[in-house]
C-alpha cells in the first residue's frame, strides 16, 4: 500500500513540476522526437569533449613558449690561504686556482661564463667558437673563443697576460678595451684598460712559484704573499703600499723575500702575535722598481 504522506511530496517536488509542465508544454514525444533528442545531446557532449582537448593542449604551447627553459647551473670553486686547486670543466676547458681565490662559472648552451671573486686564476680554455668564454673580474671584462690567460684580481686593478690565442679585454660596462695577444698583457684601472705590454710567456710563473711583478705596489705584492699561506702579512702602510715594483722573484720564502726587498726600499720586518708587519725605517729610501 502507497504512502499519501509521500506521494504528496513527491508531487509537490519543484524539479518534478517542471518536468510535468515541459512534457504537457510539448505534448506526447514520438520516437522521432526522442532520437532526435539523444542525437542532439550526444553532438553537444563531442563539442564539450574537443573544446576542452583543444585548451589543454593551447595551455601546454603556452607553457612551452611561454616559461623559459631552465638555467644552467653555476658551480663555485674556491681555495683557501696555502691552498691550490685544478679544474677540469665539462667542456674541455681547465682553471688552475691560486690560494684564497673564488670563482663562479656556468656553462651555458650558447655561452660560458666566469666570475672571478678574488684571486687569482689561470686559464686553458677549449676552443668553442659558437660558445664564447667571458670572465667578469673587479669591473673587467675578458672575453675569448679558445686561449690560455690569467687573470689576477689585485686590490688596484686587474691583471691579465695572455699565453696563447688573443682575449679582448676592457670594461665591464662601456665594453671599452683593447685586444690583448699572447706574449702581451694589460691592466684594468680605474676602470681604463691598459695598452699591451711584452713580456716572456715562456717563463715560469706563479704556478711554479714565480712572480713578475711588472710595476705592482708593495702592497698587491704582500696580497700575493697571503694567498700562499704561512705567516700573515699585515697590509704595509700607505707609504710603502704604493711603492712600485719591477722585478722577478722566486716566492719560496715570503720573509726572505721581503726582508731583501725591505733592504732596498726602506723598511724591516717584525713579528706581531701571529702575523708580520712591515716597519719603515727612519732613513728609507723610495726607490721605484726593484731587479
Amino acid at each position: 500500500m502507497s504512502n499519501p504522506m509521500r506521494h504528496q511530496a513527491t508531487l509537490e517536488d519543484p524539479a518534478l513540476g517542471e518536468a510535468l509542465a515541459q512534457a504537457a508544454a510539448f505534448g506526447r514525444l514520438s520516437n522521432e522526437d526522442i532520437r532526435a533528442m539523444r542525437e542532439t545531446r550526444r553532438r553537444k557532449l563531442a563539442a564539450g569533449v574537443t573544446a576542452a582537448l583543444a585548451l589543454a593542449v593551447g595551455a601546454g604551447l603556452w607553457q612551452q613558449d611561454g616559461i623559459a627553459p631552465e638555467a644552467p647551473p653555476t658551480e663555485h670553486y674556491e681555495t683557501q690561504r696555502g691552498q691550490r686547486l685544478s679544474v677540469h670543466l665539462a667542456d674541455g676547458s681547465t682553471l688552475q686556482l691560486d690560494g684564497a681565490t673564488s670563482l663562479d662559472v656556468t656553462l651555458g648552451k650558447d655561452q660560458r661564463h666566469a666570475v672571478l671573486h678574488k684571486g687569482e686564476a689561470y686559464f686553458d680554455i677549449a676552443h668553442q667558437p659558437e660558445r664564447p668564454f667571458t670572465v667578469e673580474a673587479g669591473g673587467s671584462r675578458t672575453q675569448v673563443l679558445g686561449t690560455a690567460f690569467d687573470i689576477d684580481l689585485a686590490h688596484h686593478d686587474v691583471k691579465l697576460a695572455v699565453y696563447r690565442g688573443a682575449v679582448r679585454f676592457g670594461n665591464q660596462v662601456t665594453q671599452q678595451g683593447v685586444t690583448v695577444r699572447a706574449g702581451w698583457r694589460a691592466h684594468l684601472t680605474d676602470g681604463i684598460a691598459s695598452e699591451p705590454t711584452q713580456f716572456d710567456a715562456r717563463q715560469q710563473d706563479w704556478r711554479q712559484d714565480w712572480l713578475d711583478t711588472d710595476d705592482m705596489p708593495l702592497g698587491d705584492l704582500v696580497e700575493t704573499l697571503n694567498r700562499r699561506g704561512g705567516t700573515v702579512i699585515l697590509p704595509p702602510p700607505p707609504a710603502l703600499a704604493d711603492q712600485r715594483l719591477t722585478g722577478r722573484f722566486k716566492l719560496d720564502s715570503s720573509e726572505q723575500l721581503l726582508g731583501a726587498i725591505g733592504s732596498v726600499y726602506g723598511f724591516t720586518l717584525e713579528h706581531q702575535g701571529q702575523n708580520l708587519r712591515l716597519v719603515p725605517t727612519a732613513d728609507g729610501d723610495t726607490k721605484t722598481s726593484s731587479h
